[in-house]
């Protein structure tokens, strides 16, 4: 299999063709950095410059795609250089083979070239000195650290300023694709309280009136017509009402619309439409007594918190909207205690075949009541008991945030 060298950065063409014809012109002038001699005379002393200076450039064509063999090719090239007349350029562009190395190399290769350059600086510059008794010689090792350890160097101090930029971008795109996710969570988590408040306040009258309408619809006696159409009506202002209350929570804060007068009397001095709380459960008992549903209430309980208080309430109302839309005749039970530092919630209705005209339901209510015990901490069953269906919540009155 043939190998195949990636294809070199436009940047590092430029270098290595611009650094060769510099290196041309300098030859061409007769321009080097040492003097003809006869320690070069078995060199053709003229042209042997040229091919130091031809490897180099060349080995800038791989200066990011293959640091470590073009350094490597270059100090041999740059050894070679040394014993022929020189060239100024072809110490250059080796420089830059030097800085590329630790700057697009492996991070093993970046952290030991610096070491490396720094201890043949030193070596080059005591060993000399102490061999030829002469502090001359240590120019040797401040040339060997202008051509080697400062370009290696300038490469590990850029690499890291390169990296900690990097670092940076990728901490600034994490926190961006955090806050993303948290944004996304919290609109999920408010469509979905919206739609349970919505279903819970609104299903119970909507319930209420499918059952009387289909009643007086199947009924031919002008008195309980009559009598359908009253809660029919008294359950669709109600209806209304909580519909408006809810849009009332919604646009609470916005400025944008006024709230109406009747709403407005329904506002908590903080300008918060008012949330119900436990003492509404009687008045949910009622409206079910009204609505048909044989009903009865025990509540014995302690102050609660107010998260607490909106859930027990919800789920009482859902149990019993269920109650009104599914359960057989007779007696449906609701039941408030205080216990193990919790509320607990328990409604019994009965479970079998419905005599009376019903009302169709999707779930979500079970879903509803579910997920607010589980947004408190605590936990929800419900489901038939023998001649029973029977829903239990346990909601801990620790204090905690709201949903």
């Amino acid at each position: 299999m043939a190998l195949t060298l990636p294809r070199p950065h436009r940047d590092d063409v430029r270098i290595a063709v611009g650094g060769l014809l510099g290196g041309l012109l300098l030859w061409a002038l007769g321009i080097a950095p040492r003097l003809p001699s006869d320690d070069l005379a078995l060199w053709p002393q003229r042209w042997a410059p040229l091919v130091p200076l031809t490897v180099t450039a060349a080995c800038e064509l791989l200066r990011r795609t293959r640091p470590r063999p073009a350094l490597l090719i270059g100090t041999a090239a740059i050894v070679a250089d040394t014993v022929t007349l020189g060239n100024v350029v072809t110490i250059v562009l080796y420089t830059d083979l030097m800085y590329s190395a630790v700057l697009y190399g492996t991070p093993a290769a970046a952290r030991r070239i610096p070491w490396v350059t720094g201890l043949l600086t030193v070596i080059s510059g005591v060993v000399p000195a102490a061999l030829w008794r002469d502090p001359q010689a240590l120019l040797i090792g401040v040339g060997v650290g202008v051509v080697a350890l400062a370009p290696a160097s300038t490469g590990w101090v850029v690499r890291n300023h390169r990296d900690a930029a990097e670092a940076a971008r990728l901490r600034a795109e994490q926190t961006a694709l955090l806050a993303e996710m948290d944004r996304t969570q919290a609109v999920t988590a408010e469509r979905a309280r919206v739609a349970r408040e919505l279903h819970d306040m609104v299903a119970n009258h909507l319930s209420a009136i499918a059952i009387h309408s289909t009643a007086a619809l199947s009924i031919d006696d002008p008195g309980t017509s009559r009598q359908a159409l009253a809660v029919i009506r008294e359950n669709s202002v109600a209806g209304l009402a909580e519909m408006r209350r809810l849009i009332g929570i919604l646009r609470a804060g916005d400025g944008e619309d006024e709230p109406s007068p009747k709403l407005s009397a329904s506002l908590e001095q903080g300008g918060t439409p008012m949330p119900p709380t436990l003492d509404g459960v009687a008045d949910l008992v009622d409206g079910a007594r009204a609505n048909g549903l044989d009903v009865s209430l025990s509540a014995v309980h302690g102050r609660v918190p107010a998260p607490v208080e909106l859930a027990a309430y919800r789920i009482v109302q859902e149990s019993l909207t269920n109650a009104l839309k599914h359960a057989a005749s007779g007696r449906v039970r609701v039941a408030l205690s205080e216990d193990d530092g919790a509320l607990h919630v328990h409604v019994t209705s009965p479970y079998g075949l419905r005599a009376g005209p019903g009302a169709p339901g999707s779930g979500a209510g079970l879903i509803g009541m579910r997920e607010r015990a589980a947004l408190l901490g605590g936990s929800f069953e419900a489901g038939p008991d023998g001649a029973l269906w029977t829903v239990r919540a346990r909601l801990p009155v620790a204090e905690g945030d709201p949903e």
